[in-house]
């Protein structure tokens, strides 16, 4: 993972929502739904790339990465890319670009496609959860179609 060094006046919240980042890619990578759900509140709000606008609640959010998962075989690649966080006492937000890469069930390999990624932090009890994340890829507004093929 890439980063982008910034000055923080939390540097170790910061160094624990790295380390969270890190567990999420990697229990993405392992198709580990348990250890992604972990991550996340119960009451997460999800804006998400599929259907429907929003997605509520950890219920929600674990049915969408099931279907993520059933998608696609083991190991997914997951790239997270020049992540920048900012720490508040007990908020903060991550931003980077994350690609999803990997075979999907139908046998055929996809190199995946970027997408920008906000992810938004709540410290519960002295840790970090994720209480929303946005995930979007750009449009071209003339034709209404996604770019799919933009690299950063």
């Amino acid at each position: 993972m890439n980063s982008v060094t910034t000055a923080t006046q939390h540097p170790t919240d910061e160094a624990d929502i790295r380390r969270r980042i890190d567990e999420l890619a990697g229990a993405i990578r392992a198709h580990d739904l348990k250890a992604v759900m972990s991550i996340y509140t119960t009451d997460v709000v999800s804006f998400d790339i599929e259907p429907p606008l929003q997605h509520v609640g950890a219920e929600a959010k674990r049915k969408n990465w099931q279907r993520v998962f059933a998608a696609h075989e083991r190991p997914l690649g997951y790239e997270i890319r020049d992540p920048n966080i900012t720490v508040g006492a007990d908020v903060a937000f991550a931003r980077s670009l994350n690609r999803l890469s990997g075979t999907l069930k139908s046998r055929s390999t996809t190199t995946g496609f970027w997408v920008r990624a906000t992810t938004c932090f709540r410290k519960i009890n002295g840790h970090w959860f994720i209480a929303h994340d946005q995930v979007s890829v750009p449009l071209d507004v003339t034709t209404g179609r996604a770019l799919l093929d933009l690299e950063p």
